[in-house]
């Protein structure tokens, strides 16, 4: 049973508002809920590959090996640009047509599932952040921090998914003003944009 310090801990992380988050938020007030819960679910599922990393001890490789981190953060980089340029381009993304199509399911999932998966800082923080709440005396260290990693995977999709509900609901009142939706595309292009240079300085 995870303790209380970690649950109080993992909800302060997974609420602090991230690229997940942003992209979480922006696809409900596009496309709705639905389509904000596929994204909730890539998200979620974009941060197993760093947790597998973390127990599996992979991440040591991404701290000493200076191109291996630089190449998977430049991919980060590349793509939260992407991201942004994409969003600033599109002046009709934030326009509420529920007609519109906005990818099907599959490409919900993988394009949030890319978002977090080409950040090499996950790894590094989860390795960081997992032991931390080991129980010396519980058993097994590897069943603990799957343990862990469940928890912490299923907090981020239900706060991801409440964030999106959240989102729709200011959906039809906030967007339906031309001058908001220019406001919100804006604004996303230039989180996402901030977000890459951000990570394009981060350090190992």
């Amino acid at each position: 049973m995870p303790s209380l310090d970690f649950l109080i801990t993992a909800l302060i992380v997974v609420l602090i508002p991230g690229s997940g988050v942003i992209l979480t938020i922006s696809t409900a007030l596009v496309a709705g809920k639905r389509a904000s819960l596929y994204t909730a679910l890539g998200c979620t599922a974009g941060i197993v590959p760093h947790l597998l990393a973390s127990i599996l001890g992979l991440s040591a490789i991404l701290h000493t090996s200076a191109l291996a981190f630089q190449g998977l953060k430049f991919a980060g980089v590349a793509y939260l640009l992407y991201l942004a340029y994409a969003t600033w381009r599109d002046r009709s993304a934030f326009a509420v047509d529920d007609s519109t199509r906005v990818g099907s399911a599959g490409s919900l999932i993988l394009r949030a599932c890319l978002l977090n998966i080409l950040n090499p800082k996950l790894t590094l923080f989860f390795l960081a952040f997992l032991p931390q709440f080991i129980n010396a005396q519980g058993g097994s260290v590897t069943a603990q921090m799957l343990s862990l990693s469940a928890v912490f995977m299923l907090m981020t999709f239900v706060v991801f998914v409440l964030y999106g509900l959240l989102a729709n609901l200011l959906r039809r009142a906030v967007i339906d003003s031309p001058r908001v939706q220019d406001w919100l595309r804006r604004s996303f292009a230039a989180s996402f944009a901030g977000l890459g240079l951000n990570l394009a300085f981060a350090q190992r």
